[in-house]
């Protein structure tokens, strides 16, 4: 066997190597939301039964039939959860994307004083958890009168979620070189519409990795929501995964389709936006 032959089988066997353990990982990682899945469509005794059912015996869309016939019944209100989770998430996205385009673009930019401590304060502030922010939040809130709100679980979330938006942006205007700018204005343009015209775009990619991300941690947030909600006029999804739960019993099965519920809109937001994402992730949370 000469020495180009081994060569080659070498990265053969190196290339299945690789591919058999991203099928594992992958795997890993994907086998909890099927479980998921597989549950919202079998009967409670096969989801309770020890060992475990590994393949369903007897399949139905009783838990979403059951769903949303009871809507406007006394059931479990899923339009109005939906409703609700949309709305704060989609809203509470938007604002922080603004302030972390402003905060991304002014950290990149500009020089001031005391940048990098306001930074890295910035910084720690997303090292809190949620749950630890719960109980003074809702003291707060109380005082406020803004409990049982869209307004304050929004601002909740735009707190949340503004330091990691600075982050990740500031990462890409980084990236964007400054003389394109320059360029721009000595062209003509004004110092906003070069940034509209010229930086913007180059820094979409960043953009629409810190939104999808912004989202997701809105959309899944249980800990705060949970603390801040008291009605249907403000409960998000995750919250209403509760609504399964009675004092001796769990309808694990309900439970799972409307998580189900929960998880369809995530997917296709983030199958809509992947290339950007994809693209954000590897290049744009380097610093240059």
């Amino acid at each position: 066997m000469n020495e180009n032959t081994k060569a080659r089988l070498n990265g053969l066997l190196l290339s299945a190597a690789h591919k058999i353990g991203l099928f594992l990982a992958m795997t890993v990682i994907c086998l909890p939301g099927l479980w998921i899945v597989l549950a919202s469509f079998r009967p409670t005794v096969e989801i309770m039964a020890k060992p475990p059912v590994w393949i369903p015996e007897d399949l139905s869309f009783d838990a979403y039939v059951a769903m949303f016939s009871g809507v406007g019944q006394g059931g479990i209100p899923v339009i109005e959860y939906f409703r609700n989770s949309l709305i704060i998430s989609v809203t509470s996205t938007a604002i922080a994307l603004a302030i972390g385009m402003a905060g991304g673009y002014a950290f990149a930019r500009f020089r001031f004083k005391a940048k990098s401590s306001i930074f890295l304060g910035l910084m720690l502030t997303r090292t809190v958890p949620g749950i630890a922010l719960s109980l003074p939040l809702f003291f707060v809130y109380s005082k406020l009168g803004i409990i049982d709100t869209h307004f304050g679980l929004i601002m909740a979330y735009v707190a949340l979620n503004v330091p990691f938006t600075i982050w990740l942006i500031d990462g890409f205007f980084r990236q964007v070189p400054k003389d394109l700018a320059e360029a721009a204005q000595i062209d003509g343009c004004t110092r906003w519409q070069a940034f509209w015209q010229v930086e913007f775009p180059l820094a979409g990619p960043g953009i629409a990795s810190a939104g999808i991300f912004a989202f997701l941690t809105s959309w899944n947030e249980f800990a705060l929501a949970s603390q801040l909600t008291r009605s249907v006029n403000s409960k998000t999804l995750p919250v209403g995964l509760l609504d399964y739960t009675a004092e001796f019993t769990i309808d694990w099965r309900g439970m799972c389709a409307l998580a189900v519920i929960m998880i369809i809109p995530a997917l296709v937001l983030t199958f809509i936006v992947q290339k950007h994402l994809v693209s954000g992730l590897t290049s744009g949370a380097v610093k240059g």
